[in-house]
């Protein structure tokens, strides 16, 4: 594009912002790839991220949290000069809940009975406010060609989240006809023979997925390849 024919650059606070939020995304990964190191113990194809707190080293879960969360806010703040729309706005909305999810999780972990109060903000919130952010920032004047990545990133949040919710149901059928007991407050420790279990790595994907589009969205606000310069 002629540099002519591009609008002027981000702000510097939403530019600062977006490299805070790319920095937190990329610490929430690496602290992430820590924990599978850390604490092998915890079977990644059915052990969720948050049994990491069951180990010795649930301070590292909660800085992966913290991170996680000060990536959904550090974008949320960078994009208010962005986003003109109704729908735009209402994404911001949700990322500042999903940044509030993460946030609960890295104070109350899975032993905890705000650590499932936390996931049902966390988890859907984000995809929505992905896809609603996208598609606000693909209509606007200098995000074009920033469009087909976002998007493209958006829509993976989703598609992880049903790959999850489908691996849950995958698990606790296999787990039932294989004779398991999964009653609340059942401790499981070993799977019986014939139990497909892939919700641990979906549940990892999802994170990676979620942190791939606030990622993308910074990126291109940070001004690396900012398409407003």
């Amino acid at each position: 594009m002629n540099p002519a024919q591009m609008t002027s650059a981000a702000p510097g606070d939403s530019v600062g912002a977006a490299r805070l939020a790319f920095a937190a995304s990329v610490a929430t990964l690496v602290l992430l790839g820590a924990l599978h190191v850390l604490s092998p113990e915890f079977a990644p194809s059915w052990r969720m991220v948050s049994e990491y707190a069951n180990g010795q080293y649930g301070l590292v879960l909660s800085l992966m949290f913290g991170c996680w969360a000060v990536g959904s806010w550090a974008l949320a703040y960078g994009l208010v000069p962005q986003l003109s729309g109704r729908g735009g706005k209402i994404g911001l909305v949700f990322l500042a809940a999903a940044g509030l999810g993460e946030a609960m999780a890295a104070v109350f972990d899975i032993k905890h009975s705000l650590h499932g109060v936390s996931a049902l903000i966390g988890i859907p919130s984000l995809p929505i406010a992905a896809l609603l952010i996208s598609i606000s920032l693909g209509r606007t004047p200098g995000w074009a060609a920033a469009r087909k990545a976002l998007v493209w990133t958006a829509n993976l949040t989703w598609i992880s989240l049903i790959l999850m919710a489908a691996a849950f149901a995958v698990l606790i059928l296999t787990y039932t006809h294989a004779g398991g007991d999964m009653a609340a407050g059942t401790e499981i420790t070993v799977l019986p023979e014939g139990v497909i279990a892939l919700v641990g790595w979906a549940n990892r994907f999802l994170l990676v997925s979620y942190c791939a589009w606030v990622m993308t969205a910074a990126w291109y606000l940070a001004g690396v390849r900012n398409p407003q310069r």
